[in-house]
């Protein structure tokens, strides 16, 4: 049986998890600070950069921390999903769509690409020098 986000063979079920969350957590994190970039009245840039920034700063704080490589390094698509998030956010603000709603889609767009991405193991392109 295959289970749902294991792409190096198995994982225990803690180890799911906490995986599951830590990219949830992605995900909330590139919603609330593109928020908070839109209440500053930056453009699309800021609002993504910004996402981005507040999105991998805990998670490479606490890779420090540990130790470990920061997984933002090892991961293409880890920051690439918090500036989905960002663009969905603003995107779906300058259509008219509700705050509310328009961060679940950020929010769910943001998740569901890191999910894909760990499941399937997807990378962005290498350059080979």
């Amino acid at each position: 049986m295959r289970h749902a986000i294991a792409p190096a063979g198995r994982k225990s079920r803690v180890e799911r998890i906490v995986l599951v969350a830590d990219l949830a957590g992605t995900a909330v994190f590139a919603v609330e600070g593109a928020i908070a970039a839109m209440r500053s009245q930056l453009d699309l840039l800021g609002v993504m950069v910004i996402a981005f920034i507040v999105a991998l700063g805990g998670g490479v704080i606490r890779d420090i921390v540990l130790a470990r490589i920061p997984v933002v390094l090892q991961a293409d698509l880890y920051a690439s999903s918090a500036f989905v998030g960002a663009a969905v956010l603003v995107i779906g603000r300058r259509l008219g769509v509700s705050p509310v709603a328009a961060a679940l889609l950020a929010g769910a767009g943001c998740l569901l690409l890191r999910l894909l991405s760990v499941h399937f193991g997807w990378q962005l392109p290498k350059v080979i020098a």
